[in-house]
């Protein structure tokens, strides 16, 4: 599809150029899975506090009611993602490995699972900045990006800051991940009433939707649909990973560096994925909670690879049933294969912050287990850094349990994990595995003080 305007593309800096794989549910509309027998709803599935049990065993709730309570200001509310009966408040596996606490709801089958009309939607244009940040907290929202931050802290601008540009995060760099795409086809008038809530809570001049120019319907239906009201701008940038990364982003589009250990706020900028705002523009009127995401299921173990709403506390065992996934499955990733972690169990629900649910075989399995080798000085990682770290220094330091030198010295902490210097490595040495030590270590040596 040919663009009617032309592309000015943007972009950074080093980073990686993987294969996209985003073939087999680029195209596929967004379609709604089964609902599961029982629901697991992790009580900390955010940065921040816990939310804390609101509901007791055996309590009859619907679908949408309040079952957890934000647990401070940097903590979000959970809802029921559909009408049932809490079964228990009890422990349950986390992505990281973790048992955490979790509402277990069994879902009642015969119940209407729709959410009751909520009759006139709140006008949105008639709320101050504190009242749509205080609104955007009640809906549970976090990034849907995967980072799982809570939105409406990013939104309460801090004291002594401004916010002249706001950022919508349409990139989608990951291999496979096709679910922002398919919301900016297919939601594009949420998203710009999740824009437009944003710049009212920031007090933002301006907001620029930031699209590689891999998706150019997407570039394509978001210039003819944006509303002639808003100060918003479609900016295409280069495919290339990781383009998505705040700080990468803010970069390539308006030539601003975060600096060490500084925040979007330090450069005026407020950024978001689309697919947090769109959720906001939908949830935020109806004064709904969020209680499901698109997530992409895809990969060469997934037989009916697709993008598909899924509800909250959904296990991974009953979404692969649904998707068909046969013996030849051999790992599980949550994310894309460059960032997301690889589960130990189909017990594991999904989460706010899972964007997909990655499938993969002994094919690939194979590729990503190679044979690690020493390091030859080569200098590959350097030149993927997209933040000019030195990987295999911060490697070496790792390796010889210089973890405080690491941070103090060689600025560890910038480092988000974007795993460009493992791809390119020849010697396959796990460079964002020694990096994720090194920083665990340091917060382990920080609290004993």
């Amino acid at each position: 599809m040919l663009l009617r305007e032309p592309i000015r593309v943007k972009t950074f800096a080093h980073g990686v150029h993987p294969p996209e794989h985003k073939q087999a549910t680029e195209r596929k509309p967004v379609e709604r899975m089964a609902l599961a027998p029982e629901l697991v709803i992790l009580l900390s599935q955010h940065i921040g506090a816990p939310a804390v049990a609101a509901v007791d065993k055996k309590q009859q709730v619907a679908r949408g009611e309040l079952i957890a309570s934000a647990g401070g200001f940097v903590s979000v509310p959970m809802h029921a993602p559909a009408t049932g009966v809490v079964a228990k408040i009890d422990l349950a596996p986390a992505a990281s490995g973790a048992m955490t606490p979790a509402v277990f709801l069994k879902t009642d089958p015969e119940a209407d699972q729709t959410i009751p009309d909520p009759g006139e939607l709140r006008d949105i244009d008639a709320l101050g900045p504190s009242e749509i940040v205080e609104a955007v907290q009640e809906t549970g929202m976090v990034g849907l990006g995967g980072a799982a931050f809570p939105t409406h802290v990013k939104m309460a601008v801090p004291k002594g800051k401004t916010i002249d540009t706001v950022i919508a995060n349409g990139c989608e760099c990951e291999p496979y991940l096709t679910t922002d795409h398919r919301l900016m086809l297919e939601q594009h008038a949420d998203l710009f009433r999740g824009i437009r809530m944003a710049l009212k809570a920031t007090g933002a001049e301006r907001a620029i939707i930031a699209v590689e120019a891999n998706k150019p319907d997407a570039v394509e239906t978001l210039r003819a649909a944006t509303p002639g009201d808003l100060p918003i701008e479609v900016a295409v940038v280069k495919t290339k990973y990781p383009q998505g990364a705040e700080k990468v982003l803010i970069k390539a589009l308006l030539g601003r560096e975060v600096p060490s250990g500084g925040l979007p706020s330090d450069v005026s900028c407020a950024c978001f994925n689309v697919a947090t705002l769109a959720q906001l523009g939908y949830l935020v009127p109806r004064r709904q909670g969020l209680i499901e995401r698109i997530v992409t299921v895809t990969g060469p173990g997934v037989e009916r690879p697709g993008n598909y709403v899924i509800p909250i506390g959904t296990r991974l065992r009953f979404v692969l049933e649904q998707v068909g996934c046969g013996d030849a499955a051999r790992l599980v990733i949550l994310g894309g294969p460059m960032m997301g972690p690889a589960v130990s169990s189909l017990d594991v629900p999904v989460t706010k912050g899972v964007s997909g649910i990655l499938v993969l075989t002994e094919a690939e399995v194979a590729v990503r287990q190679r044979e690690t080798y020493p390091c030859i000085k080569c200098g590959q990682c350097v030149q993927a850094c997209p933040l000019y770290l030195n990987p295999s220094l911060l490697g070496a330091l790792a390796r010889k349990g210089e973890y405080q030198a690491m941070e103090e010295k060689f600025h560890l902490n910038d480092c988000f994990e974007c795993g460009c210097c493992a791809y390119v490595c020849p010697s396959s040495i796990p460079l964002v595995q020694h990096f994720r030590m090194a920083k665990a270590m340091n917060r382990k040596r920080k609290k004993g003080k």
